[in-house]
């Protein structure tokens, strides 16, 4: 896939995305210039610990998208299993397409090129709102999720207050 096809692909889900909003995130370019640098706005989940949360997030999209999927870093602070220290997202359909060397996911369950950012973007929604504790990216998250529940409610309500500040 040449990128120039990357390119008009990405330029396309852009333009779908902005005449049909889907509910629950928001996205748009960092810098109008590239159109492999998105961001997008994921807003807290309903019925969530995330709920009432802003929380901005970065893709950035390799050359041979579709073929291979985009990398996706939060930039707001978020605590989660699956999101790490630093922000970057652990989800199975992130990963590179394939046999999981470890065994642990099917083909099925990663990087597809029929994925888009709107299958992307509802796949970490649905993330927040169901932690994969079996794999975590966030080992200490994980581990409180688990055993310190209340705590990990604290810290969450933590990054939900902040997202709103930094948001206003």
């Amino acid at each position: 896939m040449s990128e120039t096809q990357s390119s008009l692909l990405l330029k396309k889900q852009l333009a779908e995305l902005n005449k049909n909003p889907v509910e629950g995130f928001s996205a748009g370019l960092i810098d109008e210039s590239d159109i492999h640098r998105w961001e997008v706005l994921i807003i807290g989940p309903p019925d969530t610990l995330y709920e009432g949360g802003f929380f901005k997030a970065h893709l950035f999209f390799p050359k041979e998208y579709p073929l291979r999927p985009p990398r996706m870093k939060f930039v707001t602070e978020i605590w989660h299993p699956n999101i790490e220290k630093n922000g970057d997202v652990c989800i199975s359909i992130l990963h590179e397409p394939g046999d999981d060397k470890y065994g642990y996911e099917k083909a099925s369950e990663r990087w597809l090129p029929v994925h888009t950012v709107e299958t992307i973007l509802i796949s970490v929604i649905s993330m927040l709102a169901d932690p994969n504790d079996e794999s975590p990216a966030n080992v200490d998250a994980a581990k409180e999720w688990r055993e310190a529940y209340p705590d990990f409610k604290r810290k969450v309500a933590r990054c939900v207050r902040k997202s709103q500040e930094e948001c206003s």
